[in-house]
């Protein structure tokens, strides 16, 4: 069945899942919003915009948030003029962003105390996949509300894993980040050293992926210790110090043992501070040190 869809955060990722939801047939508003990627083609496509949040959420059956974590979901649902304020009983808000699960709870029990359903869905991988349809969805929230959702879901997600209640799918996403970006920033710092040591860049690579420090991390990587290609990965040390400060934030929040977490987030903020907000994942090596 065809929805009225609701978007807030119509970013690299948002413009993806956007463009897949009108091509399926989907009914979709959009918040206007200076952070936006140009919408000219999904309102050619029949996308409409909307000034107010609670506008938006006024007419959506369902509420579609892409934003970049805990502060603008809070401001996004609660605030003056927010979803909450036009949100109709009997809706869905799903929240595709990564947040700290802490307040994913409290913004889930909000949205349930309005008389609607709140389903946790961050994503893996890179807005090309978000364009081809073909996000990884990890998702946290009542399983009977998820097999409802599937079918939208589906529009623009690959893989579906269900992590458990609400808060549980924001928890995976830290978790799965949390060990991804602390493999690199390992790798990068190693790399660092070897170049200290005499060891060349291409022996570095060959021996680690012929033997325990093989994977992904090693390979997202590899195009820049070669090549000084930042290809391979491109996301920025700033949101890496974002996703490791929720992730030391949800253990912290849990009583969890965080010390290899803390040393992560302390060795990239050192870096963005030295790089700046610019500079990306693959680039750590070099600002760990000298070639």
């Amino acid at each position: 069945m065809k929805q009225a869809i609701g978007m807030v955060g119509i970013g690299l990722m948002g413009h993806g899942i956007a463009s897949n939801l009108v091509k399926h047939g989907h009914a979709l508003a959009v918040l206007e919003h200076p952070g936006n990627q140009p919408l000219d083609a999904l309102k050619a496509a029949g996308a409409v915009g909307y000034d107010s949040a609670a506008a938006l959420a006024a007419r959506s059956d369902v509420v579609i948030l892409v934003l970049t974590g805990s502060p603008q979901v809070e401001a996004v649902l609660t605030g003056p003029g927010g979803v909450l304020e036009g949100l109709r009983p009997g809706s869905v808000v799903i929240d595709c962003s990564t947040a700290i699960p802490s307040s994913t709870l409290r913004m889930a029990q909000a949205v349930q105390a309005a008389g609607s359903q709140f389903l946790d869905t961050p994503m893996t991988r890179t807005p090309k996949e978000a364009a081809e349809g073909r996000l990884n969805l990890l998702v946290g929230g009542d399983p009977a509300l998820l097999e409802r959702c599937r079918p939208l879901l589906q529009c623009f997600a690959e893989n579906i894993s269900h992590a458990g209640p609400v808060g549980a799918g924001h928890s995976m996403k830290l978790l799965h980040n949390y060990v991804s970006l602390g493999m690199v920033a390992l790798i990068s710092e190693a790399a660092a050293c070897a170049r200290r040591n005499g060891v060349a860049p291409e022996v570095f690579v060959d021996v680690l992926a012929k033997g325990g420090g093989g994977g992904t991390a090693l390979e997202r990587v590899r195009p820049y210790l070669l090549a000084q290609d930042t290809s391979g990965m491109r996301f920025s040390i700033a949101n890496a110090c974002k996703d490791l400060g929720y992730y030391n934030a949800m253990a912290g929040d849990a009583g969890a043992t965080q010390a290899i977490a803390a040393a992560v987030l302390a060795t990239l903020e050192g870096a963005l501070a030295q790089g700046g907000p610019g500079a990306l994942m693959p680039e750590l090596s070099s600002l760990l040190g000298p070639h």
